[in-house]
């Protein structure tokens, strides 16, 4: 096992730059995720610590150990592609085994690894079946293989569970967290998936345009976003950004109004700012709730989801969307009005430059 450290780590494809100055400190044995939207950076980030890639700048350090000099093999660590790149020709021992053949492992040795390995993932009654008769989730599954019998510092995994069905995703998971309780191996995970994020992760990466925007636990992320972009990035459904400026602000308590003229508590320390600004108020679907006199927001119910265990309501508020996640007993009609507030210590509240301003 590894820590992984990255510091000033720039990527250029030609004029374009990809990666820009990324400074990061995964601990050894932490399961680390990268999350942001498509073109963001995060699987060519992954490639350069694998060493598929060549670094335009900057140093990475794999076990306190230089890497950015040697080859992919050289680097102690072992990927995981979002194609399970199975040889076809081969029984599944056989593709977990090649890459121990090619650096002419013992025999015996190979052996040792390819049965560990595959009861570590249960598909020892697997190995003399070739790929075509796996399902989806046994193929990633001999993958996964694959890179375990290399026992490497460093697992590396790229999108794994894009090409599988929902449920099978769902499996997978389950199975990716056991696999890290049981191997302790340092893991970086590429996905767009916030739920795989959420539920695998030690702490999430946040990446937009190249650049890191906030690191931290999940639940971190979620309850204290840095800024707009991570704010509206970490949660399904997102967060409901609504325009508002600043009437009184202090280190505990601001008040905002909204362009319909409502307005709305915030528990956070505004000090800094001054009565005009704008600024945007944040609030999760789960943190508005119906009914109440003050702080309330009167808007109109334009789609009504119902799902049994919750009941999502999407609701104009002048030029804003809103969603609301009310219980599953709750189901308001489509074109009925409601009126919405959220309690102060559940909004979050925004500057002009997308900024958060800290809780109160």
């Amino acid at each position: 096992m590894a820590d992984v450290r990255l510091t000033g780590v720039t990527k250029r494809f030609g004029t374009t730059e990809v990666l820009k100055g990324v400074d990061l400190e995964v601990a050894d044995g932490e399961f680390v995720v990268f999350v942001g939207p498509s073109g963001c950076g995060k699987s060519t980030l992954l490639r350069t610590i694998a060493g598929l890639e060549e670094a335009s700048g900057g140093e990475i350090e794999i076990g306190g150990r230089a890497v950015g000099d040697l080859s992919p093999a050289e680097r102690g660590v072992a990927m995981v592609f979002q194609s399970y790149a199975l040889y076809p020709h081969m029984s599944v021992y056989e593709n977990m085994a090649f890459g121990l053949k090619l650096a002419k492992a013992d025999r015996a040795e190979i052996d040792r690894r390819v049965r560990a390995a595959a009861e570590t993932l249960n598909i020892t009654d697997y190995l003399d079946r070739k790929p075509k008769a796996l399902s989806g989730g046994q193929r990633q599954r001999v993958a996964i293989g694959r890179a375990i019998v290399r026992e490497p510092q460093v697992f590396l995994f790229d999108e794994p569970l894009s090409n599988l069905d929902a449920a099978l995703r769902v499996r997978m998971r389950y199975e990716f967290a056991s696999l890290h309780e049981r191997l302790k191996t340092t893991m970086i995970y590429v996905t767009h998936d916030q739920v795989e994020a959420m539920t695998l992760a030690d702490r999430i990466v946040v990446l937009n345009g190249g650049v890191i925007e906030q690191v931290g636990a999940p639940m971190e992320l979620y309850e204290h976003p840095r800024n707009l972009f991570v704010a509206e990035f970490i949660g399904s459904p997102k967060m409901n950004l609504i325009p508002a400026k600043i009437i009184t602000a202090t280190a505990k308590h601001t008040t905002v109004e909204t362009a319909q003229g409502d307005r709305i508590e915030v528990a956070v320390d505004a000090s800094c700012a001054e009565a005009g600004d704008a600024v945007t108020v944040g609030i999760r679907p789960e943190h508005l709730t119906t009914g109440g006199k003050a702080g309330t927001l009167a808007t109109t119910a334009t789609f009504v989801e119902t799902l049994g265990h919750a009941t999502y309501a999407y609701v104009a508020y002048g030029d804003a969307q809103l969603t609301v996640q009310l219980p599953g007993d709750v189901r308001p009609a489509a074109g009925g009005a409601l009126t919405l507030r959220a309690a102060p210590d559940q909004a979050h509240l925004f500057d002009a430059s997308g900024e958060a301003f800290l809780r109160a």
